[in-house]
């Protein structure tokens, strides 16, 4: 096989492609929960706190 021939079988693999696909996805994933946990803090916050009153005060 010649040096060229090897070069453009391996410019053509596409292997590492699946692996950038998911860490894309990952990303977006990670993305939405910060987004989520950024609107929704203060009623989490109100939650744990009626919890935590509710624990202590038997």
């Amino acid at each position: 096989m010649s040096m060229l021939a090897r070069l453009w079988s391996w410019l053509k693999d596409e292997e590492g492609q699946g692996l950038a696909e998911y860490g894309l996805i990952v990303i977006l994933i990670a993305v939405l929960v910060v987004a989520a946990m950024a609107i929704f803090s203060p009623a989490i916050t109100g939650l744990f706190g009626r919890v935590a009153s509710q624990l202590s005060n038997p």
